[in-house]
C-alpha cells in the first residue's frame, strides 16, 4: 500500500468497469457550457481506454477549478448538440475502508486548504442545524462513532424516492421532509457533518453494483461524500449505507455547486440522458462499442474478477 493525494492506494486494480454517458441538448441560441465527465486520477483507479466528444467539430477547452476538477468548456450552436464520453476504467476489488491513519486533527489545527469544508454552503447548511445535529448525535464519539451514526440517521429516517430530486432543496429541508434521491442524502450527512467542525465534501461520480443487487432503477450518476478523518478522507454514502465496491470519482467540491456533471450559462433543453457504469470483461469490451448489457458481470452478490 502506499499513499497518493491523500488516499491509501493498492496495485490490485483486478476489476473493469465501463462508464461513461451519452447527453443531448437542444438550443435556439449559442449556449456556453460547462462539463465534468472525466475520472479523476485519485484513489484506486486506472483509466484504460477514454473518448469523449462534443458534436461534430465542436471546439473545447480544458482547465481545473479550484478543487481540482477537470471542466471541459464548449459552446452549444442553435439545434441538437451531442456529448459523449465513454471509458473503460480499472478499479480494485476492496470497498470503501474504514480504516484511519492518523490522529482526528482538532478544526485548528487542520490543514488550511481542508477549512472551506467545514463552512456551511449553498446546499449543506450546516448553520441551521447544529441544534439537531448536537441533540441527536453530541453523545456519541467524535470521530469515525459520530459520522458512521449520522450516516446511520440519514439512511434510516430519510426515504429515497427516484425522481424527486429538486435543484433548489438544502439539507435542512431534506431533514425536515424526510425523503430525496442520492444527493439529498449526502447534502444531509455533510451539513450534520460539518456542525461538529468535521471537513466534509460532496462526491460525484460512478457506482457500480459490484457485489450488489442491481436496484432496477436506470443508471445514472451518483453522489455521496467523503470526510476527513485521522489524515485522509475516507468515503461514506448514506444512500445505501455499507461499503461498496468500484467507485469512480468525477469531480468533489462544497456541494454540489461545484460536482455538477453539466452547467448551462443559458437556454437550452435535455432531450436525452443516459447513463452507464457496470462491469465488464476489458478483453471483450472497448471504448465506442455500442452499449450491450449482456456483456455486463455485476449487479449480483458475485463479485467477479477479469
Amino acid at each position: 500500500m502506499k499513499r497518493q493525494n491523500g488516499y491509501m492506494t493498492s496495485p490490485q486494480l483486478n476489476i473493469a468497469v465501463r462508464v461513461g454517458c451519452h447527453l443531448t441538448y437542444e438550443t435556439p441560441i449559442p449556449t456556453a457550457v460547462l462539463f465534468v465527465l472525466k475520472a479523476r486520477p485519485e484513489g484506486q483507479i486506472r483509466v484504460m481506454q477514454e473518448r469523449l466528444t462534443f458534436g461534430i467539430g465542436l471546439p473545447s477547452s480544458e482547465f481545473q477549478d479550484s478543487h481540482g476538477n477537470l471542466l471541459y468548456r464548449s459552446t452549444f450552436m442553435p439545434g441538437c448538440n451531442e456529448v459523449r464520453h465513454d471509458a473503460l476504467v480499472a478499479v480494485s476489488s476492496l470497498p470503501d475502508s474504514r480504516n484511519i491513519h492518523g490522529n482526528l486533527m482538532p478544526v485548528g489545527q487542520l490543514p488550511p486548504e481542508l477549512l472551506r469544508y467545514t463552512l456551511p454552503s449553498r446546499y449543506c447548511d450546516s448553520d441551521k442545524l447544529m441544534n439537531f445535529a448536537w441533540n441527536q448525535f453530541g453523545q456519541i464519539p467524535h470521530g469515525l462513532p459520530r459520522v458512521q451514526a449520522i450516516c446511520d440517521w440519514v439512511h434510516n429516517n430519510i426515504e429515497y424516492r427516484f425522481g424527486s430530486g429538486r435543484p433548489d432543496l438544502s439539507a435542512s429541508e431534506v431533514i425536515f421532509r424526510r425523503y430525496g434521491v442520492c444527493r439529498d442524502f449526502a447534502h444531509a450527512v455533510i451539513a450534520l457533518c460539518r456542525a461538529f467542525n468535521l471537513p466534509a465534501r460532496y462526491v460525484t461520480g460512478h457506482l457500480p453494483d459490484i457485489g450488489y443487487a442491481d436496484p432496477g432503477t436506470p443508471m445514472d450518476f451518483h453522489a455521496y461524500c467523503e470526510v476527513y478523518l485521522g489524515q485522509e478522507w475516507l468515503t461514506f454514502d448514506a444512500r445505501y449505507n455499507v461499503p461498496r465496491i468500484g467507485r469512480i470519482k468525477l469531480a468533489h467540491g462544497a456541494d454540489a455547486v461545484d460536482g455538477a456533471f453539466a452547467t448551462i450559462y443559458g437556454e437550452a433543453y435535455l432531450t436525452r440522458f443516459q447513463v452507464w457504469a457496470y462491469q465488464v470483461n476489458s478483453w471483450q469490451v472497448s471504448v465506442g462499442d455500442p452499449i450491450d448489457l449482456t456483456r455486463r458481470l455485476d449487479g449480483n452478490q458475485t463479485v467477479r474478477f477479469n
